[in-house]
């Protein structure tokens, strides 16, 4: 069985699984030789070239587990008959973590304190503080689940919203109202058409004034331009993990304005979602093989 596995060790991980014949494919090196026998494809944490093309000539494609939770990249290309499984679970541990770090320092004005230190000032004043505050997060699913385990003790108020209401979460129709009772609102939703652009510039007017926004989802679900505006104005703040565009290009004006961290996609980069996704690919490819039920299969949208 052809395998294009996205790494060495993942390669390794898989050698002892009968009759599995694995090629390293990184999308920075060349292509390696066969691309119409592979069977099971996993593609890299970061968006090999052409995936359209590459998808086309697969016409052996039976399997493509991801390594990202996200999928967007591969559904509209997938080959009949193919199967799209993404990783989910994978990075909660990191990116929940990562939120609850974001949303701290920015309340508690950490990259200001640090350009402080470089410059050898006492800058000393109150700040905000997690505690008591509204987290609004929007997308609950298995990442936002992890979240709020992980802000159990800093004494807030979770409210949960996802596409579909459920007992103790709430529905997206609901979501306009909520917006202004948040002082931080977490975005977690997956990159759909229904979610392009979904935090814009109504989103951000309905948002209380000292809100922060934390954007741990895909760069595409915030318009830019519009949290720009509001960023300038000193009204709201945010956290971001992901931009639109992505990387963010030197020069930039979201590099500059005021009240905004950014990191550069790094919040399920982590040992833990390392471990973790070698687990998830090492027990996948054994069900495949075994002929038995797969797990995190995108059946829809999402």
């Amino acid at each position: 069985m052809k395998t294009w596995v996205p790494s060495d060790s993942v390669a390794e991980v898989l050698s002892d699984l009968p009759g599995v014949e694995c090629a390293v494919y990184d999308g920075t090196s060349p292509m390696p030789e066969g691309v119409e026998e592979v069977e099971v494809w996993i593609p890299p944490l970061v968006t090999v070239p052409d995936v359209p093309g590459t998808l086309a000539r697969m016409s052996s494609l039976r399997l493509v587990q991801t390594v990202t939770a996200g999928v967007e990249p591969y559904r509209p290309h997938l080959p009949q008959g193919a199967v799209l499984c993404n990783a989910r679970g994978v990075h909660d541990a990191g990116t929940a973590e990562w939120a609850v770090g974001a949303m701290i320092a920015v309340l508690r004005e950490f990259p200001g304190f640090v350009d402080a230190q470089r410059r050898g000032e006492w800058t000393y004043h109150h700040t905000d503080v997690l505690a008591d505050s509204t987290v609004l997060i929007v997308g609950y699913g298995s990442i936002g689940a992890a979240l709020e385990r992980r802000l159990e003790g800093f004494e807030v108020e979770v409210v949960r919203v996802a596409r579909s209401a459920r007992e103790g979460v709430r529905g997206m129709d609901e979501l306009a109202g909520l917006l202004p009772q948040a002082d931080v609102v977490v975005l977690l939703v997956p990159a759909t058409a229904d979610t392009a652009g979904m935090a814009d510039a109504a989103f951000l007017a309905r948002m209380k004034d000292g809100a922060v926004l934390v954007n741990a989802a895909r760069g595409g679900i915030v318009d830019t331009d519009a949290l720009i505006a509001e960023l300038k104005t000193g009204r709201l703040r945010a956290a971001l993990d992901v931009t639109a565009p992505e990387p963010l290009p030197e020069g930039h004006p979201l590099w500059s304005v005021p009240g905004v961290l950014i990191t550069p996609h790094v919040a399920g980069s982590t040992p833990a979602s390392g471990r973790r996704m070698l687990r998830l690919i090492r027990a996948q490819l054994s069900r495949y093989l075994a002929g038995e039920q797969l797990i995190n299969v995108i059946t829809d949208s999402y």
